[in-house]
Order: structure tokens, then sequence, then C-alpha cells
């Protein structure tokens, strides 16, 4: 009797799956056409997909961010962490060139963390950067008014004289924000963190250092480490990423990762100030 050739059973299974939401950028909202900020109204849509389906065995965060907004930071990472928790899927980051600041913030929704070799991690601390432009408005004749209902209205305007009072209050919005962060990577990483470092001071770690000092479980790539947890035959489906509009592409070359573009048209003067400011985000660690 003949074997038959039908094997309904090979044909159709399907393999187990691995969700890789890919969070490349620094975290903020954009400006202009072509902006390339990553924050979380966009990827909404995007994190719910990545825990659907019986296949999905785990969610693999692909990180490259220098950071940015704390706001769109926690929206992002708790998003993650809450779906992980409800739908009791394992979440593993994998770091790449870079997640510090608000990008080591989006590590920590994740059960375990790897790094590359060469990522640097850490950074958790606040910064806020400004100017002060007083003088040169002065030089060119031009008087500054500001007319505010609510005494802090106006805190450290780059073209007044910076007031002692304001650089008070700053500090102290910044502590809160940063006693926030610090208590998110220490719910996080519990006790694989060293005792005796001090993580909260705004250092980085490179690779096997960040592994060392506990900020990350090990040194690792995406593909290989899941195919070895999860099985060779194992699917990857991506999400999230740095996908463009077909206008975006035609007005310009944008910023992906650390690499900066150029967008002209309408929205040039906007789209010039986020690349600027993505520019300085990456900047601040040699990239």
């Amino acid at each position: 009797m003949k074997k038959s050739l039908f094997k309904p059973k090979s044909w159709f299974a399907r393999s187990d799956e691995i969700s890789v939401l890919r969070l490349y950028g620094a975290i903020g909202a954009s400006r202009g056409i072509g902006g390339r900020g990553l924050s979380h109204p966009p990827l909404e849509k995007a994190i719910d997909a990545a825990f659907e389906g019986k296949r999905v065995k785990a969610v693999a965060l692909a990180i490259n961010s220098p950071g940015g907004a704390p706001g769109q930071s926690s929206l992002i990472a708790r998003h993650i962490r809450r779906l992980a928790d409800e739908k009791e899927i394992p979440v593993i980051a994998f770091c790449e060139d870079v997640a510090a600041s608000g990008g080591y913030l989006l590590a920590c929704a994740a059960d375990e963390i790897f790094v590359n070799e060469y990522s640097i991690a850490g950074s958790i601390g606040v910064i806020s950067a400004s100017f002060g432009a007083q003088d040169a408005i002065k030089r060119i004749g031009i008087e500054r008014r500001i007319h505010t209902a609510g005494e802090h209205k106006v805190l450290m305007d780059p073209f007044s004289e910076e007031k002692p009072e304001d650089v008070a209050r700053l500090k102290a919005l910044q502590k809160e924000i940063h006693a926030r962060f610090i208590a998110w990577v220490k719910g996080s990483r519990r006790d694989r963190l060293v005792e005796g470092v001090k993580f909260f001071e705004g250092d980085v770690w490179v690779g096997e250092q960040a592994v060392e000092v506990g900020l990350a479980d090990g040194v690792g790539e995406l593909q290989p480490q899941m195919k070895q947890r999860f099985g060779k035959d194992v699917t990857f489906k991506e999400y999230g990423g740095a996908k463009r509009g077909l206008l975006s592409r035609l007005m310009g070359r944008g910023v992906t990762g650390p690499t900066l573009g150029t967008d002209i048209g309408a929205g040039a003067a906007d789209a010039t100030l986020d690349a600027v400011e993505q520019r300085l985000a990456w900047g601040r660690y040699g990239l």
C-alpha cells in the first residue's frame, strides 16, 4: 500500500513566533515633515499587535535610542510591561548602539536585558539644555516682552536673564523626574544591580561592563539568543521600526538612528530643528 503524500500536519504546521518590536530613535514628539521622534501614539497599535496571537512565545525589544522625553519613554515602557503581565508573555530587550537615559528606561520594561559588546547603556539621569540669547537680542535692538497670568508661567526663558529662582524650580522638577526614573530601574533590575555602584549619576557602561554591574543580563544578539531559547525553527515578525510614508520619502532622507539626513519643503524649519535635536541627542554618546 502506497503512503499518502498528503500530510496535513506537516504542510500546515506553523512554528512558534517571536514578535520583534523595534524602538529606534530619540524619544519625543516629532515636528515637521519626516520627523522621526519615537513616541507612544504611533506605537500603540504596534505594541498591541506584538502581544497578539497564540503562537507568540516572547516579545523581543530591539532598542537603539539615546533617550529623550521622559513622559513618552514612560508611556511606551509601561504599555509594554502592562501587556507582558496581562498576557504572561516574556519580554527580552536587546540593546544595539545605545540604550541610554530614556532608551534604558525602555529596556527596563523587559524581563531580561542583553547588550552588544559595543552597546552604550545607562545614563540614568535628567538633563535640560537651553541657551541664553538676552545679550544678542539687545545688540540688534530687540526688546523682549512677556505678559503672563501666573507667577511661574515662564521658566528659563532663553531671551531673558537667568533667575536663581527659576534654576531652583527647574532642579526641583528634575529631582522629581529623576526619583521616578530611579524607582523604575530598581523595580526592574532589583537585586541584579551590584551594590556600591553609582548607577544614578548619569554615567554609562559599555557592553560587558553593563553586565558586570547588573544593568544587563548578558552579551548577545537578538536572533541567535531567541533561537537558542525557543528553538531554531522559531519565526520572527517585526513591529514598529522606522517605516516612512511616501511624502516623507519625497521630501528628504530624514533621520534614521545616528545618521543625520535633511528634510526640505514646507516643513523644512521644523524638520531641521527636529533633526538638530536628534543629532545632539546621539552626539552625547559619540555617535
